[in-house]
């Protein structure tokens, strides 16, 4: 071997080790400033990393010692921002994520009773109410699952009340339309109402605004905006053994 050909191997061995060396280096520079926006905290990095590859990956599954996160809705059927929330985030989410997501539908809102007339007046009339009046009987009659594919029916179209029979008719076939309509001329209706109308009084702290969104029974300003862009991220984030997602990763 020359002195040129053992000089010329030295040099690109030398040349290898230096570009390995930098590689490690931006690595470590990398991991470094990303773990101190975590304020040095490496469980909270950690759970965080492997949220966000559980993410890209929709890895979320559920473990069946641990409970789904509880989101109720406390809502008006003709809300504009009501339906907007229901069809464009709390529908779409609960159809990825039902295995880890239990849903409670609380029509009942910003509705009022009267002392004097027991008859419930509604932000936005009394179509409003009826409406209301006939969410709550489809979840009494059908159950919550159930109840949320007609209720996602009736708020997608352009005419709640009128979309209510034919979304009955879609969804539970078994249920007459009949049955609906006694329970909300009669008394069961009103008592559903009523039922709906002790448990936005006793929200704490008392809702403000519909759509009113509580996690797990809990209300804050935080979950609440960010469930109006991405619930579904926040149900992921919720989900209390989130992290166990990584170990149940296929590919």
């Amino acid at each position: 071997m020359t002195d040129n050909t053992a000089t010329g191997q030295i040099s690109q061995a030398f040349n290898q080790f230096k570009e390995t060396r930098e590689e490690k280096t931006r690595a470590k520079f990398s991991f470094t400033s990303k773990y101190a926006v975590y304020g040095g905290n490496f469980a909270h990095f950690l759970l965080v990393q492997v949220q966000k590859q559980c993410m890209e990956v929709k890895a979320i599954r559920p473990i069946q010692a641990v409970p789904p996160v509880s989101v109720t809705l406390y809502y008006e059927s003709m809300c504009p921002s009501c339906r907007v929330f229901i069809t464009q985030q709390l529908f779409p989410t609960w159809t990825m994520l039902q295995d880890i997501m239990a849903i409670t539908l609380v029509p009942f809102g910003n509705t009022k009773i009267p002392s004097v007339n027991p008859v419930f007046a509604c932000q936005h009339g009394q179509p409003e109410c009826r409406g209301n009046m006939i969410e709550a009987c489809v979840i009494h009659l059908t159950g919550n699952n159930l109840a949320f594919h007609i209720i996602y029916c009736m708020e997608s179209s352009a005419d709640v009340l009128s979309a209510a029979q034919p979304c009955l008719q879609l969804y539970a076939p078994s249920v007459s339309w009949s049955a609906v309509d006694s329970c909300v001329k009669g008394g069961l209706g009103y008592q559903l109402m009523e039922a709906n109308a002790a448990m936005t009084r006793a929200l704490n702290p008392t809702h403000k605004q519909v759509p009113w969104v509580t996690f797990n029974g809990e209300y804050t300003v935080a979950h609440e905006d960010k469930a109006m862009s991405s619930l579904f991220h926040l149900v992921c984030q919720l989900y209390k053994v989130r992290a166990v997602c990584y170990f149940f990763l296929d590919e």
